[in-house]
């Protein structure tokens, strides 16, 4: 890693040299995680043998069972990972930075270990993990890219919370009124602009500070439908509070790929509108003029003002744009995970969603795998009780918490978000 440093010569005049610094961050994490496996390995010791289930027995293309060795299978992974920290150790004391394969990798592995542990005379189900992984992560997904959007315009969305919760609501009442689950989905997509809606007038009209602005509007969102469920949904619950859900697609043939066919090829409308979304926001991000706006805006906003751009007025409606993004979330508890509407039912995930947004360093696709890996730490806490493994029961309610402090903490200092965001423009 190098940067340029301006240094005066003997003459006087002004030169740029090229200064050489080393990052240890990313090995420091690598290397605590194999100290933290070699730790768990050694002082809690599993033997026996580990099954691995890679598809469903009524798959049309079945796998057969993989049975691993555990003890010995875990301290082969362990050396495995030990060798990819040496590496990367290398790379940064070459002034280079560790290769992006080569920290996939190395986080695949850790879990594969991890696993391996875990299912000592058990069986860990492949295809079903990696199921109930996806559907945890949908409403992060279209959390954090509601997040990428608004913080690449220029506002700190910390209003995640309420534009989900607000979603989540209009879903399941005008879903039930209408028994028709794509009302519900556009009732969703309304709630969460009218979050973004406020957060956009006090944070770009009125210059209130933005994360205050979030704070207040996700504690306004859960007393206002806290109060609205207790008043109107709960003593009518069969007429508003009875919503007709999506039911799964299944893809024939692409259904029945192993492990990945249940994933991707039988879901509901709301995932296969997710990886859609993904892939859309990814491409106009950098390869359209809408892209190249936001992105002017929420870097050097004196700049795109010179060029013709109206800051505020693109923020505002990019932030509404957000607020839609994130209702889609919303929608997914009650239009497809749980059948009706609950007080405070989203638990925080707009904090996870903001929290991938951060790690993925502002981009779709890197925000989408951040938010994918918290619900994949979510859904292995229900697999670790199910294994019966000996980590206390109070861990593994933390644990996807902990993942997220973790990751946060250990990566976000090597990035720099927007340059503009959470400050207001005052033309002139």
């Amino acid at each position: 890693m190098s940067a340029l440093a301006p240094t005066a010569s003997a003459d006087g005049t002004i030169q740029l040299v090229t200064v050489r610094e080393r990052h240890f961050k990313t090995a420091i994490v690598l290397g605590a995680v194999v100290l933290l496996l070699a730790a768990l390995f050694l002082f809690v010791p599993r033997d026996g043998v580990s099954t691995f289930r890679l598809g469903g027995r009524d798959s049309a293309f079945a796998l057969p069972d993989v049975e691993l060795p555990t003890a010995a299978t875990c301290w082969i992974l362990l050396g495995i990972l030990v060798l990819l920290t040496a590496w990367a150790l290398w790379d940064t004391w070459s002034y280079r930075s560790p290769a992006l394969w080569l920290i996939i990798v190395f986080g695949v592995l850790a879990v594969f270990a991890f696993l391996v542990w875990a299912g000592a005379g058990g069986l860990v189900p492949v295809s079903s993990l990696l199921v109930g992984a996806v559907s945890l992560s949908v409403p992060l997904v279209f959390g954090a890219l509601g997040g990428v959007i608004g913080e690449r315009v220029g506002v700190v969305n910390v209003a995640i919370e309420g534009q989900l919760l607000l979603g989540a609501f209009t879903a399941a009442v005008l879903s039930s009124i209408t028994h028709n689950p794509f009302v519900g989905l556009i009732g969703a997509m309304i709630g969460g602009v009218l979050v973004a809606f406020v957060l956009a007038a006090f944070a770009i009209k009125y210059l209130v500070e933005q994360v205050i602005v979030g704070v207040v509007l996700n504690v306004l969102v859960t007393g206002l439908t806290g109060f609205l469920y207790g008043a109107l949904l709960a003593p009518n619950e069969s007429l508003l509070n009875n919503p007709v859900r999506f039911t799964r697609i299944k893809i024939p043939l692409l259904s029945d790929i192993p492990i990945i066919g249940p994933v991707l090829f039988n879901q509901t409308f709301i995932v296969y509108l997710m990886f859609f979304t993904v892939a859309l926001v990814a491409w106009a991000l950098y390869r359209t003029r809408w892209g190249l706006r936001l992105r002017a805006v929420g870097e050097h906003p004196q700049a795109a003002d010179t060029v013709g751009i109206r800051v505020n007025t693109s923020r505002f409606w990019n932030v509404s744009l957000a607020g839609a993004v994130a209702g889609i979330g919303g929608a997914y508890f009650t239009l497809v995970s749980v059948p009706q509407f609950g007080k405070e039912m989203t638990a925080g995930l707009g904090f996870i969603a903001l929290a991938a947004v951060i790690f993925g360093r502002w981009d779709p696709i890197r925000a989408t795998l951040a938010a994918l890996m918290f619900g994949f730490v979510t859904n292995l806490q229900n697999l670790l009780t199910v294994l019966k493994t000996p980590i206390p029961s109070e861990f593994m309610l933390m644990l996807p918490y902990l993942v997220t402090i973790l990751a946060v903490a250990g990566f976000a200092g090597q990035i720099r978000g927007p340059a503009a965001a959470g400050k207001p423009y005052i033309k002139g």
